[in-house]
């Protein structure tokens, strides 16, 4: 469970073969509560574990936001997902260790079928980190690459 805290992340899409660099898949399914400029509210049921997570928008020339991210019964998550908005991703994670820093790259399923974005999490905005061959374009801050937007 994480209190509140801020989400420093820079996304990319990728352009080549990455599944076998990975050291973890997990199948993610989620779903919004809420979708507006200044905040989402999402629930995220990933393998055995169920999350309520809270996003502000993005600070004004910045990539920071606030985020809250709540560990639930899986239960209440699937009691609730049947109050959320229209829709769902459905996608797996790919977890890949590069250097000091884990890429979490996400294969989108149904909908977005073929959307493959890559995501990066950082400690500061200014932080350096180790670009792979496999990375495409880097689409920070482009709202069509946004979960919450992919679900429409």
């Amino acid at each position: 469970m994480r209190v509140m805290g801020k989400e420093i992340e820079r996304k990319f899409l990728v352009k080549g073969e990455f599944r076998h660099l990975s050291v973890r898949e997990i199948n993610v399914i989620q779903t919004y509560l809420s979708i507006d400029d200044h905040k989402t509210i999402r629930l995220r049921i990933a393998d055995d574990k169920a999350y309520l997570t809270v996003k502000g928008g993005a600070e004004e020339n910045s990539i920071t936001r606030s985020e809250w991210d709540i560990q639930i019964p899986v239960q209440d998550a699937m009691d609730m997902m049947r109050l959320c908005l229209p829709g769902k991703i459905v996608k797996t994670r790919y977890l890949i260790p590069h250097g000091k820093h884990t890429y979490e790259v996400d294969v989108f399923h149904d909908l977005n079928d073929g959307l493959i974005i890559a995501e990066l999490e950082l400690e500061s905005e200014n932080e350096n980190y180790e670009k792979t061959d496999w990375l495409g374009e880097e689409v920070t801050g482009s709202p069509e690459y946004y979960n919450a937007n992919l679900i429409k």
